[in-house]
């Protein structure tokens, strides 16, 4: 079928009916039906060399770079992380290097030919090493739990070294066994686009291919791709320093609260900080991408769900339990994941304790209940809606697809990208499985062998509730890239069936989350290698040694910092390693497996009427469902309730400022400049993507180290200080304030 016709009929994923399910696999042969995939990977297969010592050796060397220096730095505060992208980019000049001074001789071991240098560094070898560190390069999870284990100022308890690498290798390995055993479902069909991946395919062509645009299909630009990139990687590189270090008032451009500074309610409404930015200003890409990612790899519908999301699900609901005075809210900041007293200072999880950190009720009655932000509140119960709400859109939009999937397994209607793969051997499912069965015995040695706190049965209902999530929430990033997380529900499950145990229920939550989000990271990177087309079992072994190296590389360097930096942990720690990471993970603990959720949202709760976000969750995706295809509302098929709610259980720790300027940059992007000037956003908008990108990368890194590390003093003036003089930016916008002495909520708990 001829690319305009193609064009024509292309739809978004989330809008493709089960019964089309044959269509985009089998009737588009040339390319995919999808224009974004069009514009991102290439319908071609150079047949490139993959599987080289050159691959190997420097994935290896970026994996241990990588991953200890993260783990190293995520122990300090501010953080900073080395993400692939920045490998993606080093790598490229290193290889090239090695192909132009290493030597060609081939090599007979065993009868096994190799050598150093095959040649040219080809695209393939450099999605291995790419596929090697995005597996690997950010720390464990595991890590956190480790931290908020061993370090002295929290449980100060080392099962010793067996039991790190247990657990880490465990939590790590079963989510690469289910994205390989679910691939049939996540990975192969057309409709599973991960725009996540744009810019890794897009970065990769702009790299290999000088070649110029000929003009007549990007609306008259010539310039190549790799110039176009360097070009606005170096100007977001220089631009960043602007709001990083000049003038940072750039980041939250909330005139509003600098016209009145001590106005709750304007504060409240139009602050970034701690309030609802209701005029959305932010020169700041790090503000744009700090928790959607970037949003010009997102579909349309994805930006318009979110925003509708946004205004009905937080704010206008942030509004109604403010202003009404409901759960205390007017003694709290509007937007914020801190939790407080009833003295309207941060929550103490120690006063609460016995001598063993197990809970004191006498002690909980002296101190206060635990009282949640308005948008915290709704992020618990948009998070149980969004669960539930995937797992019913899947049912209702997508069943007769997973059954379809389930049927033909491999022997199902290719698209171009799948019947290009199918000259390469596939990783058989008995790998796969074989890896998932020793990952759980990983598994039960680490809950065991140990003193864990978590019981055997526990760990199978933590992998049960994955295996449940991972096709729904996994599909979901596929197409709108919208990332869903068991982060809030696994340790509210924990702390019902092990009421009393911290350390059981981070280990739970752990393996529920940590497992899910493995699954979609390795699926997203299966997705890259099958645009990419390197042979699968190429992908499946660099992502296993990636991964069991990466465990111990990080395992060493938490146990070093550990035990070789005075007072590591320590919130006045000198140097600053605070271990943020290791504190949140160990208050979280502390509040579900302590205080419980069953204070919290069981029966006589405050918090108990969240638990019908459950139903609406179910019920959401069900009224859409009638009103498209029952009622022949068209104009509903446009929204899709796991995106309007999932996205919103990010916020907080994000901002409605996040939110709104992500939302609205991506419909410039990909409505706008799309609609109008295709042929350009065709050629270069995933390359712009991945520049923006990058420039901020290497920017912050480069200010963290000349700036921020060393403590530097940045220009003081209006800009970086008396922007900051504002109720909102100091989280004391609140409606009603409390006296020395006296307290708010309720009389008993």
């Amino acid at each position: 079928m001829p690319v305009s016709e193609i064009t024509a009929d292309s739809k978004s994923p989330i809008e493709i009916d089960a019964a089309e399910v044959k269509k985009p696999d089998g009737l588009f042969s040339d390319d995919s039906p999808y224009e974004e995939v069009r514009a991102a990977v290439r319908n071609t297969d150079g047949e490139e060399v993959a599987n080289t010592v050159r691959a190997w050796v420097l994935g290896t060397l970026f994996v241990t770079i990588g991953s200890g220096l993260n783990m190293f730095l995520s122990m300090r505060y501010p953080a900073i992380n080395f993400p692939a992208i920045v490998v993606q980019l080093l790598v490229y000049p290193l290889g090239c290097l090695w192909a132009k001074t290493m030597p060609t001789r081939v090599f007979n071991t065993f009868g096994l030919r190799w050598t150093l240098n095959t040649g040219p560094f080809s695209i393939k070898e450099h999605v291995v090493v790419t596929l090697m560190a995005n597996v690997s390069i950010s720390y464990a999870y595991s890590t956190n739990a480790l931290i908020a284990l061993q370090g002295k100022p929290f449980y100060n308890i080392n099962l010793g070294w067996g039991f790190s690498l247990l657990f880490t290798l465990s939590s790590q390995l079963i989510g690469i066994s289910l994205a390989g055993l679910f691939r049939r479902f996540l990975i192969w069909p057309a409709a599973m686009i991960w725009p996540s991946q744009f810019a890794n395919t897009s970065l990769f062509y702009a790299l290999h291919d000088r070649s110029k645009s000929d003009g007549n299909h990007s609306n008259g630009w010539v310039m190549s791709r790799y110039r176009w990139f360097a070009i606005v990687t170096a100007g977001m590189f220089l631009y960043y320093w602007i709001p990083a270090v000049l003038f940072q008032g750039l980041s939250v451009f909330a005139f509003a609260t600098w016209i009145k500074p001590n106005n709750v309610v304007v504060n409240q409404l139009f602050g970034g900080f701690t309030g609802l930015s209701l005029i959305p200003i932010t020169f700041d890409w790090t503000y744009v991408t700090a928790y959607l990612l970037d949003p010009i790899l997102a579909p349309t519908s994805s930006h318009v769900n979110t925003l509708i999301g946004l205004f009905f699900f937080v704010i206008v609901a942030s509004i109604g339990i403010v202003y009404t005075g409901a759960l205390y809210s007017d003694y709290l900041p509007l937007v914020t994941s801190q939790t407080y007293d009833n003295t309207q200072q941060y929550y103490n999880v120690t006063k609460i304790l016995g001598d063993t950190f197990t809970f004191d009720p006498q002690k909980y009655k002296e101190y206060s209940p635990l009282f949640l932000s308005p948008t915290l509140a709704l992020n618990y119960g948009l998070s149980f809606a969004a669960l539930t709400a995937a797992f019913v859109h899947i049912g209702l939009y997508h069943g007769k697809e997973v059954w379809y999937r389930f049927r033909t397994a491999r022997n199902q209607e290719p698209d171009i990208h799948l019947r290009l793969m199918k000259k390469y051997a596939e990783a058989p499912d008995w790998w796969y499985a074989g890896l998932f069965l020793i990952s759980i015995g990983l598994g039960f040695a680490t809950t065991e062998a140990f003193n864990s706190q978590l019981p055997w049965w526990a760990f199978i209902v933590a992998i049960i509730v994955t295996l449940v999530f991972v096709i729904p929430t996994t599909m979901i990033l596929a197409v709108s890239n919208i990332l869903l997380s068991l982060n809030v529900i696994s340790p509210f499950l924990a702390g019902f069936m092990i009421p009393g145990r911290p350390v059981g229920v981070m280990i739970f939550k752990v393996y529920s989350t940590v497992i899910l989000g493995q699954a979609q990271t390795y699926s997203a990177d299966l997705k890259m290698a099958h645009y990419m087309k390197v042979p699968p079992k190429v992908t499946f072994w660099c992502q296993i040694m990636a991964t069991i190296w990466a465990a111990f590389v990080q395992v060493a360097t938490m146990n070093w910092t550990l035990g070789n930096i005075d007072k590591v942990c320590d919130n006045k720690q000198k140097d600053h390693f605070t271990c943020p990471n290791g504190r949140a993970f160990f208050s979280s603990s502390i509040v579900w497996g302590v205080i419980g959720p069953r204070r919290m949202f069981g029966e006589g709760g405050m918090y108990s009427a969240f638990n019908w976000f459950w139903l609406i969750g179910a019920g959401f995706p069900i009224l859409l469902y009638v009103l498209t295809k029952v009622c022949k509302f068209s104009f509903f098929r446009h929204f899709n309730a796991p995106v309007m709610l999932g996205a919103m259980a990010w916020l907080p720790p994000a901002s409605p400022l996040s939110f709104s300027s992500w939302a609205i940059v991506g419909l410039i992007f990909n409505k706008w400049i799309r609609t109008k000037w295709n042929g350009w956003w065709s050629t270069y908008a995933y390359t712009t993507a991945a520049a923006l990108d990058a420039g901020l990368i290497i920017s912050t890194i480069i200010i963290f180290f000349a700036i921020t590390f060393p403590n530097v003093t940045i220009p003081q003036w209006w800009g970086n200080v008396g922007v900051f003089n504002t109720l909102d930016a100091s989280y004391q916008a609140t409606l009603k304030t409390v006296g020395e002495g006296e307290t708010f909520g309720p009389k008993t708990w």
